[in-house]
Formats: C-alpha cells, sequence, structure tokens
C-alpha cells in the first residue's frame, strides 16, 4: 500500500470493560483522511478525539503522502489522495466485509474522500465531511466566489527562503491562535502542506456523488471565537462551501461551536458520527 493506515479498534476492550456507547457494526469500518499541517492520529489537527469512536467499529486513518508515517512526496495532490484512498478501501475496508467503509475527510482531506467517492461510490456507505475544502464546488457563492478570484488572479505565493517553522508561525501566532510544538514531524507535514497542489484546482464531480445516493453529514463550525481575520478569509468562505455542499448533496449539516469542529468539540461530532453511521 502506498500510504501508511493507522488502525484503531477497540471493541473488544470495549465488550469486556463496558457496552459500547453506541450501535456496533463489525463490518463496517470508518476511514479518515486529514488536512495540512497534520496527520491522522495527530491530537492538535488530526483525529485522535475521535478515538473513542473505535469501541464500535474499526478505524482506518491514512496519512497522506508526506505526512506522518507515510513516504515522502515530491508534492501533495489531491488526485492521487483520491487514489491512495481508493487502494485502502480496496484493500484494509473491503476485507471486512461487503459494502465498504464509511468515509470522513477534513478540508483538504475532505476534497480527496469526494474524489475517491465519486470513483468508487461501490466502496463507499456514507460521507462524513468537516469544513470541506471544496471550494470550486462552491463558486457561485460570493464570499467563495470572491476567494477563488484573489487566488487565481496571482496570490501572493509562499517565498524560497521562509523556513516551515516560519511559515507554521504565521500562520497559528500570526492569525491569533496558539502554535503546536514544532516537533520534527510537524514541520515535515507543514513542508509539505507548503508545497501541495492548491484545492481549488479541484473539480468536484457533484453528479456522480448525488446519482450514488451517499448518505452525506457536512459539519462545520460556527466560528464564534475565531480570530477576526482567520473567520473572515477562511471561516465565511469555508461555511458557504459547507452550506453549498450539504445543499448540493441532499446531505445533513451539523453546526458545532468554534472553529476545529473534531478537535474542540470531540463529544459533539463523535456523538453525531455515531448516530450518522447508525
Amino acid at each position: 500500500m502506498a500510504v501508511h493506515v493507522t488502525v484503531w479498534d477497540d471493541r473488544d476492550r470495549a465488550g469486556a470493560d463496558r457496552a459500547p456507547a453506541g450501535p456496533v457494526d463489525r463490518d463496517a469500518p470508518a476511514l479518515f483522511v486529514h488536512n495540512i499541517f497534520s496527520w491522522g492520529s495527530d491530537p492538535a489537527y488530526g483525529f485522535a478525539g475521535q478515538r473513542p469512536l473505535a469501541d464500535g467499529r474499526r478505524l482506518l486513518l491514512v496519512d497522506r503522502r508526506g505526512y506522518g508515517d507515510s513516504p515522502d512526496t515530491a508534492r501533495s495532490d489531491f488526485e492521487v489522495d483520491a487514489e491512495d484512498v481508493v487502494e485502502v478501501l480496496e484493500g484494509g475496508a473491503r476485507a471486512a466485509g461487503p459494502g465498504g467503509a464509511h468515509l470522513v475527510g477534513h478540508g483538504n482531506g475532505a476534497v480527496a474522500v469526494l474524489l475517491a467517492a465519486a470513483r468508487r461510490p461501490d466502496l463507499v456507505r456514507s460521507l462524513a465531511l468537516v469544513q470541506p475544502s471544496a471550494f470550486t464546488a462552491a463558486a457561485h457563492h460570493p464570499v467563495v466566489a470572491a476567494l477563488l478570484d484573489r487566488v487565481r488572479d496571482g496570490a501572493p505565493g509562499i517565498p524560497d527562503d521562509v523556513t516551515p517553522e516560519q511559515y507554521l508561525r504565521a500562520s497559528t501566532e500570526g492569525l491569533g491562535m496558539e502554535m503546536p510544538e514544532p516537533t520534527e514531524r510537524r514541520l515535515r507535514a507543514v513542508a509539505t502542506s507548503m508545497g501541495e497542489r492548491p484545492v481549488w484546482e479541484a473539480e468536484i464531480p457533484l453528479e456522480a456523488i448525488r446519482g450514488a445516493a451517499l448518505p452525506v453529514l457536512v459539519i462545520c463550525g460556527t466560528w464564534e471565537g475565531a480570530p477576526a481575520a482567520y473567520r473572515e478569509h477562511v471561516g465565511l468562505p469555508l461555511m458557504a462551501v459547507a452550506e453549498s455542499l450539504t445543499e448540493s448533496l441532499a446531505g445533513r449539516l451539523l453546526r458545532v461551536p468554534g472553529y476545529y469542529p473534531h478537535t474542540q468539540e470531540p463529544a459533539a461530532v463523535n456523538a453525531a458520527l455515531r448516530e450518522f453511521w447508525g
């Protein structure tokens, strides 16, 4: 397999210690795909807060290429990520039985999840999209259109002399947020993020996903309490994308406080995922 997958499965322990908090479906794993600056099991931006869900099913946490324990890549690309997700679905997820897996994607990871679901809907049971960065799917919205105009008209790139640690600091402390510890693992993830193919180049095949009639849950923060600049330039477009995708895919929209739903409000997100998966 081209990428590393962390596997969490606490069903035996849950059965010994207590009944799981939700319905048990042993044949339907959940596959998670992370955003930038992160990796699958990352407690800062990844899915560490979703570990409790492993009491009821097997969780597969993908490290995208260039992140976590996956191999390096010359350039991270959502198309390649989507193919890697399909490969995991064809391997470990399918091994659990027919019907495929529940997919969960955050940010750029949600773009990969959408593309993978369009390519192999037969391997997907449901889609949960956490603040998806699928901007082109909501290009009609004025806030998103303004963002796309800015980036497509030559928004300044990252200067060659900017280090990953400087970029991490500017992306966090520079916006009024806490900066995670700049470990070697974190800085590698940041370096990969700095060179990612822009997600605004992704064309989301909404018609194919609609045609598959997959259940869709979109999770979005309210962005209350977020630094003003971060909310204006990132939060407002992401909220618009969440609303647009919910409508386009006939999904359900969950709003939770804050701006990193699955890390800031893991209990609310986990409860919603348990209910959604059934």
